[in-house]
């Protein structure tokens, strides 16, 4: 099991080897840790140097904040360029939405402009892009993926209508489920339209959730159950569907097979 979308850092620091040891133990081998700023970022190269084989590091701008400044985009593509090598990722990056009002006018033209910084770093250096685009601006942002040919991209707890869905799977890209799947209907019909090959497992923990997790700190492990909502709804076992899962997210991630007698 691969959780490929979970703020890492945001985990108290002193539980964190506790944590990961129980994780493991479960059968989760390994997790995409994201950013959100350049201080964030920083924390996560700081996990991957401290857990090697556990965590994948990602770092970007969350793009629901302040777009970042120049000197902010310098340091953080200096960063990417120094890491690469630590790297698995570039994200969480993408469009605003939910703080779109919120934010300056104009953001949304700046985060546009960011996200094709990224999306050309991206491919330059041959890394993925981990993408919070959801409802109207995944299309937007699918737009400008496609200016950039190589480039391939996770679209993170997605929401967007059918048509959208549909052409992000065509164009190569990945889209990711949550724990949400358990009760909501909205995710379920979009399991239904993500082909197997294409589908990730994701928690966006620390993030918490509704219905039957409500009150439980989320956790990849909450990521079994989704598995066997996903593999009731796909006809599958839910070890297919998590080794399938797993599978993608090798394939998208650029990682090496689990030592052997690992499933999950």
């Amino acid at each position: 099991m691969i959780d490929v979308h979970i703020h890492l850092e945001q985990y108290p620091a002193a539980q964190l080897a506790s944590l990961i040891g129980q994780w493991q133990a479960a059968g989760v081998h390994k997790v995409v840790a994201v950013s959100t700023d350049l201080a964030s970022s920083y924390r996560t190269l700081e996990l991957k140097v401290r857990f090697p084989d556990f965590v994948c590091a990602a770092v970007g701008f969350h793009p629901e904040r302040l777009p970042p400044s120049e000197r902010e985009m310098a340091e953080m593509t200096s960063l990417i360029r120094r890491e690469r090598h630590l790297l698995q990722a570039i994200g969480e990056v993408g469009l605003p939405h939910y703080e779109l009002a919120r934010l300056p006018d104009g953001a949304l033209a700046q985060q546009l402009e960011v996200l094709r910084h990224f999306a050309a770093l991206a491919r330059e250096l041959a890394l993925p892009l981990l993408l919070h685009a959801v409802h109207d601006k995944a299309e937007l942002a699918l737009a400008c993926l496609r200016a950039y040919a190589g480039v391939k991209a996770h679209f993170h707890w997605l929401k967007a209508e059918a048509p959208v869905v549909a052409q992000i799977v065509a164009g190569g890209h990945y889209l990711s489920l949550t724990p949400e799947v358990c009760y909501r209907e909205r995710d379920q019909r979009l399991a239904r339209q993500i082909p197997l090959e294409r589908l990730l497992l994701e928690t966006d923990g620390p993030w918490p959730f509704s219905g039957p997790f409500a009150g439980v700190p989320t956790s990849p492990l909450l990521l079994f159950q989704a598995a066997e909502t996903i593999a009731m709804i796909k006809e599958v076992t839910p070890a297919q569907l998590i080794r399938q899962c797993t599978e993608n997210a090798k394939r998208l991630f650029a990682l090496a097979s689990p030592a052997s007698g690992e499933t999950g």
